[in-house]
Formats: structure tokens, sequence, C-alpha cells
């Protein structure tokens, strides 16, 4: 694995495990009343083209990220629908 590879899966942890938080608290607290609703729409869909883009060029470090990331803003985002 090249620097290249070494900084791409550096940057998809930090910013993947950033949504961590945010899941656990959602998921402890059953309640996602400070979550926007518009953000995590359009923020899900983006990263859902990301992944796409991943994908289509075989980057490992964006489709990892972007996987563990669509999994916990996905999450976020369906306790934001289910429990407001």
């Amino acid at each position: 694995m090249g620097m290249v590879e070494v900084v791409g899966f550096g940057a998809a942890a930090l910013t993947t495990v950033a949504f961590v938080p945010q899941a656990v608290l959602t998921w402890k607290q059953r309640r996602a009343e400070g979550v926007s609703l518009g953000m995590y729409v359009v923020f899900v869909l983006g990263v859902a083209c990301w992944l796409a883009y991943g994908i289509l060029i075989g980057s490992a470090p964006i489709i990892v990220a972007n996987v563990v990331t669509l999994a916990l803003s996905g999450f976020i985002l369906a306790m934001k629908l289910r429990h407001g």
C-alpha cells in the first residue's frame, strides 16, 4: 500500500468515525430532535454518490469509508424519521 492509499484510508477513518458519537447518542436516547432532516437526506444521497464514484474508479479508501458512513448516516436518518 502506497502513501496515497495510507492518506486516503486515514482521511476515510477520521471522517467516518466522526459519525459514531451522533449515532450512539441517537441510539441511546431514542430521539433525534436536534438532527436536521433536510441535511441528513441530502448527506445520505451525497454519500451514496461518493460510494458509486468509488466503485466506478475502484478506490478502496473511498469505497470502505462510504460504505461505513452510509450505514451510520443512514441509521441516523432512519432514527430521525422514526423518532423525530
